[in-house]
């Protein structure tokens, strides 16, 4: 498939239903997974050559019946999301185009609870669920994951914060330091479960909106999808 991350899933999907390899041609806005995988976002052409490369197997996410491969957000990016008119690489417009959201109704807590090995919250400005461990930088623009076959979801919870504390977050963010923000909870397991008093809930899968019934039943599945990439060399590939 030569897209995007939400077109990525999409195929990937289908490979995963039949147990085919999958070959990530980068064409999209920011190839997040192409760039987890070792693929050259700037080379779509030179991926190509994973098809006389060598196989790997790596982990996919699951909400209901929607794979992603990489996060599915809810709250605050997803609101933005929804929102969005057109897109942009450059990571201090996305965050001052998140600031509407912020300060509008995409402020308005979450009204969710999610259980994850026993521990339950509430209230959170903003849910992100990531297949494999991110180094987070920024909500707008997400650091590279060290791992895509860790068998584990990740959940980074920014809780329900005042105005004030919502500005500085999207200051750190801006600036990369996203880690050091005030009300920022990281979770991880194998599968967990949202709650929310709402029917349906607005998402952001794999970058594209979404919009879901709750209960939403995340889990992980590990190494499930089969994956050609280039030879080794060819593109700076990484096992």
């Amino acid at each position: 498939m030569a897209g995007g991350d939400g077109s990525l899933a999409a195929a990937a999907a289908v490979a995963l239903e039949r147990d085919l390899p999958f070959v990530c041609i980068p064409f999209g806005t920011r190839n997040h997974f192409a760039r987890d995988l070792g693929i050259d976002r700037d080379d779509p052409i030179g991926a190509l050559a994973a098809f006389h490369g060598h196989e790997r197997r790596i982990d996919v996410g699951a909400v209901g019946d929607r794979v992603f491969l990489n996060n599915v957000s809810l709250g605050l990016y997803a609101s933005f999301v929804h929102q969005l008119q057109r897109k942009t690489r450059n990571r201090l417009m996305a965050l001052l185009r998140m600031a509407p959201a912020a300060f509008g109704r995409g402020r308005r807590p979450l009204d969710v609870s999610f259980d994850l090995e026993g521990r339950r919250e509430q209230h959170a400005a903003l849910v992100l669920v990531a297949n494999n461990d991110y180094r987070i930088e920024s909500m707008a623009d997400l650091g590279e994951r060290t791992s895509l076959d860790e068998g584990r979801l990740h959940a980074y919870v920014i809780e329900a914060v005042s105005r004030r504390a919502l500005l500085g977050l999207l200051a750190r963010a801006a600036l990369g330091n996203i880690e050091e923000a005030e009300g920022l909870v990281e979770l991880a397991g194998e599968r967990f479960s949202v709650e929310s008093s709402q029917a349906r809930i607005h998402a952001a899968i794999d970058g594209e909106p979404a919009v879901l019934e709750t209960p939403l039943e995340f889990e992980v599945k590990p190494r499930a999808l089969r994956v050609l990439v280039p030879p080794s060399g060819s593109q700076g590939g990484v096992e």
